[in-house]
């Protein structure tokens, strides 16, 4: 499922354009892009809009809903993974406190799922299959 939405071409460099596009209903109760109203995304412009000219983007679904699993949950699912990994390894140890060894696994494995996220946002910047399109121009 692909989301539309509308905007207006900013500027256009090679195969791609920056397009100031109104925010839909998703992005409002999200709210973690800044600005109110409107927010600028780079696009595919296959269809070769021009700077002023209004035009539809898509964007897919699939890939915005696979951003916010990766963004907000995954981190919550590696703490307590990590968690539990530490009061594992506490038990092998047999640490005589292994609330210590829970908060470093917590944090070890917070900060392995950091590095992911960083690793997957400059993939996702590079794969034009994440990104949004053109798909026509309104005027």
């Amino acid at each position: 499922m692909t989301k539309e939405q509308e905007g207006i071409v900013l500027e256009t460099a090679g195969g791609m354009a920056k397009v100031k596009a109104s925010r839909h209903s998703d992005c409002e109760n999200c709210g973690s892009c800044p600005g109110n109203t409107a927010i600028v995304v780079d696009a595919l412009n296959p269809v070769g809009a021009q700077r002023g000219q209004r035009v539809a983007l898509e964007v897919k679904e699939v890939n915005m809903l696979k951003a916010a699993f990766i963004v907000y949950i995954l981190p919550l699912v590696m703490i307590l993974a990590g968690a539990f990994a530490g009061s594992f390894l506490a038990n092998e140890q047999q640490a005589i406190n292994p609330v210590w060894y829970q908060i470093g696994g917590g944090f070890l494995a917070f900060v392995l799922s950091i590095v992911y996220i960083k690793y997957f946002d400059r993939n996702a910047r590079a794969n034009d299959k994440m990104r949004p399109v053109i798909t026509r121009i309104l005027s």
